[in-house]
């Protein structure tokens, strides 16, 4: 008996150290996308590389010196950027990584009236440094002082926070995008005090599909702090390599120090082959071991050392799967159990009931991230099934909420959820066919040219069920994915608002929730900058796709250089220019009536407003559609973006407790 322990346990000892063994080999040559949250920093982390005059004071990076302390500095320019290269975009393929970024800065003059250059974000080939021998610092150190306007030998793109005025720069302190150049592509005015030397925060994301670089930042407007928010369009590949190297960086002539405070940064792309970037090359002194002994020493250490750290965490995943399995079975239990029983209005079913009324899943209809959608018969009514392409803690929240909201939902323009079964591990929800499809089907992808009738129908039916979700019930219920394709048509073309996987239970007085997964384009500004939605970032998609159904054109609208601009921006435009009927879809051939599309683009451009306070309630949106209220009154300029976030207040944020919640919301819904 003793001698089988042995062997038993002998062979479990060699199997882990294989798959140590191989775990390292393959965790040594494969590196995930970039991902890093730094709240203050350290001279002794290694993550980031400094250059010139960069260091690290009291916790912050500070990117510029003090020159009333070091007053012989000539060139006070540096340089702060990640120890690893991002993965920009694949060759192979011509996939682009998306990135977000945040940071926190304060450009400080020591109550200097002259002050400058500025700093900024920037992105660089690997192996980028400072160019050598600048003597001014109108550059910013990304290029040389005879490349100011074409910067061939040292390409970059930039994000540029600029307070001194140069022959190229607009009158006034800006924020811009340089590329190759540090004459702006795009700019915009900075409102801010900056011989206040108050705390800045900026918050720079890139849609690999759009190829949209948004930008946003901090100002001061009549000494209270404003957001500022601006679009470009850029295609990255065609700027930069492969791999590039990114950071900050700052450049002082006159004074004015630059300090980083905080910095987070996650981008998508993986790549096989990331290494870390290398510091300036020190010097090393002969005496001493061999170098290859002390190679072979150092290597034969660390793979020990790594042998034994991963067998650790090898285990300590083992038992972590094994808890998440237990936690998973307990979550599925307490909804089949417990939660889905409030779902009252929706019946259970089994699941060789739902397969025969498919036949065995014949005929899809769509397909989605977590879901596919099949066609079926049900006692002679047509069908719609949801099917959830595996079960995880993230597939059942969003199961749940369908579940416990859409079932008692009751309005002729939401979509009905008629029975729901989780069974041999699937997750199924069954729904009323709609023969029509999905909005954005007709509006882009040529399935039926939808009539000026219908498309108004459409629109004073979507805020017609979006103020019923609002107001309409003893709960707010906030949709948070309002968009074209979650539209739905029944067979006369009524819509049906559906796809409640992202809906909240909130308290009516509720400002704010946490922000998951919603579609770049239909996302409100606020929600961008704060991660946070409410019932005006519902209100913004509805704006969205009231202007959609108007011009027939998506919520990014391609022009003709290429370049991408939000359909907001592009109506407001011809709002402008005061010839708003311009912008109506072009295949209407005019056949469409002028006050109502008139009205309905401009209810769009009111929803839509970038700040938030601005924007109506559905119901006041859906009393304009009606012609029972004024056309909103609109500023005769595209609004920039200067509000205030608004403060977040306690709602019912966790699954559970707002499932437990679900009883309460009435079936009522208001009258049209």
């Amino acid at each position: 008996m003793a001698t089988c322990n042995f062997k038993t346990t002998h062979s479990n000892l060699l199997l882990l150290c294989f798959l140590t063994i191989s775990i390292f080999f393959y965790t040594s040559s494969h590196t995930t996308a970039l991902s890093f949250n730094i709240n203050s920093f350290s001279p002794k982390d290694t993550r980031i590389i400094y250059e010139g005059a960069s260091l690290v004071n009291h916790q912050a990076i500070q990117l510029t010196a003090n020159q009333g302390l070091s007053p012989l500095i000539r060139s006070n320019i540096g340089r702060a950027t990640y120890h690893m290269p991002m993965w920009l975009w694949d060759k192979r393929t011509g996939t682009v990584t998306d990135f977000n970024t945040h940071f926190s800065f304060v450009i400080n003059p020591l109550n200097n009236g002259a002050y400058g250059d500025g700093m900024a974000f920037f992105m660089a080939p690997e192996g980028s440094i400072i160019p050598a021998q600048l003597k001014h610092g109108c550059t910013l150190g990304l290029a040389s002082d005879r490349e100011q306007l074409n910067s061939t030998s040292n390409p970059f793109v930039a994000i540029e926070f600029d307070t001194l005025t140069n022959t190229w720069d607009p009158p006034y302190d800006h924020v811009g995008v340089d590329v190759n150049s540090m004459k702006s592509v795009k700019k915009v005015e900075w409102w801010r005090n900056i011989t206040g030397g108050e705390l800045n925060e900026a918050w720079i994301s890139y849609n690999s599909s759009t190829k949209i670089l948004s930008v946003a930042f901090t100002g001061i407007v009549d000494n209270v702090t404003v957001e500022q928010y601006f679009d470009y369009a850029l295609d990255l590949r065609l700027y930069l390599p492969q791999r590039v190297i990114f950071g900050f960086t700052g450049a002082s002539n006159a004074t004015a120090i630059h300090t980083i405070y905080s910095w987070n940064f996650t981008s998508s792309l993986e790549d096989d082959n990331i290494v870390p970037s290398s510091s300036p090359p020190h010097s090393h002194k002969k005496h001493g071991m061999p170098w290859w002994l002390l190679a072979a020493v150092c290597l034969g250490s660390a793979l020990v050392a790594a042998l034994f750290i991963i067998g650790i965490l090898w285990l300590r995943k083992v038992k972590n799967k094994e808890k998440k399995v237990k936690e998973d079975e307990s979550f599925i239990a307490q909804l089949t159990e417990q939660e889905f029983e409030s779902a009252t209005g929706a019946k259970t079913m089994s699941y060789i009931e739902v397969v025969n009324a498919t036949n065995n899943w014949k005929h899809k209809l769509g397909e989605g991230g977590f879901s596919a959608v099949y066609m079926g018969v049900l006692k002679s009514e047509y069908i719609a099934v949801k099917k959830f392409k595996r079960v995880s803690i993230r597939g059942l929240k969003y199961y749940a909420s369908e579940v416990m909201i859409t079932g008692r939902l009751k309005h002729e323009n939401l979509i009905k959820l008629i029975g729901w079964c989780y069974e041999k591990e699937q997750l199924l929800l069954v729904f009323e066919y709609m023969p029509n499809q999905s909005l954005d089907s007709h509006l882009f992808k040529g399935t039926r040219l939808l009539k000026w009738e219908e498309r108004y129908k459409i629109a004073q039916g979507l805020a017609s069920a979006l103020h019923c979700l609002h107001e309409g019930l003893e709960q707010c219920v906030l949709h948070r994915d309002i968009k074209s394709s979650n539209v739905l048509l029944d067979s006369e073309f009524n819509p049906k608002l559906a796809d409640f996987g992202l809906a909240r239970i909130v308290r009516h007085d509720a400002k704010s929730q946490t922000v998951e997964g919603m579609t770049n384009g239909y996302e409100a500004p606020e929600c961008h900058q704060t991660g946070k939605s409410s019932k005006m970032s519902d209100v913004y998609s509805f704006g969205v796709v009231a202007l959609e159904i108007a011009c027939g054109r998506k919520a990014f609208v391609q022009m003709d250089d290429g370049n991408h601009v939000r359909l907001v921006k592009w109506v407001w435009d011809h709002y402008e220019r005061g010839n708003l009927l311009n912008a109506a879809d072009q295949r209407l051939c005019g056949e469409f009536d002028k006050d109502q599309m008139e009205r309905l683009m401009m209810v769009g451009l009111w929803c839509a407003h970038i700040d938030f306070s601005h924007r109506p309630s559905a119901g006041e949106a859906l009393e304009a559609l009606n012609f029972n209220a004024s056309p909103p009154n609109l500023p005769p300029k595209f609004p920039e973006a200067r509000y205030t976030p608004a403060p977040a207040v306690p709602s019912v944020s966790s699954l559970l407790s707002t499932t437990a919640t679900t009883s309460s919301i009435a079936t009522s819904h208001p009258q049209n």
